[in-house]
């Protein structure tokens, strides 16, 4: 007699997520923050970034996908400060995905390694303004 082999399930960890696996892993994220606040901004960035991951064709989620789209937030002429906010949530998105399986931890590694927006403020011109003499006040009449 033959045996029947038994073939295992195996954990399945995608590239290429879809719209149920995104709103599950954004679910596990917002019940991880504390804040209202906090909720409310990672809620509209995920919403943002999956509006974005959905609208392009099959795209997996990955470096380069996340990579695209911050180049997408930029080119939206969006604050550093707010492309780093969603970047965050997006970053925190790829560890909750990894963290429940749907996603490779070395995927979501590259992903959190993507870059920020660099902030062009320096220390020296926010210690500058406001203008404290009356010379720099004639300056910025």
């Amino acid at each position: 007699m033959r045996r029947k082999t038994r073939t295992r399930k195996q954990n399945r960890q995608r590239s290429k997520l879809g719209l149920p696996d995104l709103e599950h892993v954004k679910s596990a994220v917002l019940v991880s923050l504390r804040s209202p606040e906090s909720q409310r901004s990672y809620r509209r960035s995920i919403d943002d970034f999956v509006l974005w991951y959905c609208s392009e064709p099959r795209l997996s989620f990955n470096k380069t996908v996340v990579t695209r789209y911050r180049i997408h937030l930029e080119d939206k002429l969006l604050a550093p400060g707010t492309i780093n906010v969603r970047l965050a949530a997006v970053r925190r998105l790829a560890y909750e995905a990894a963290e429940t399986g749907l996603l490779s931890p070395d995927l979501a590694a590259g992903i959190r390694r993507v870059k920020g927006a660099k902030k062009l403020a320096s220390r020296a011109w926010r210690k500058a303004w406001p203008p404290h003499t009356a010379r720099q006040l004639t300056r910025y009449r």
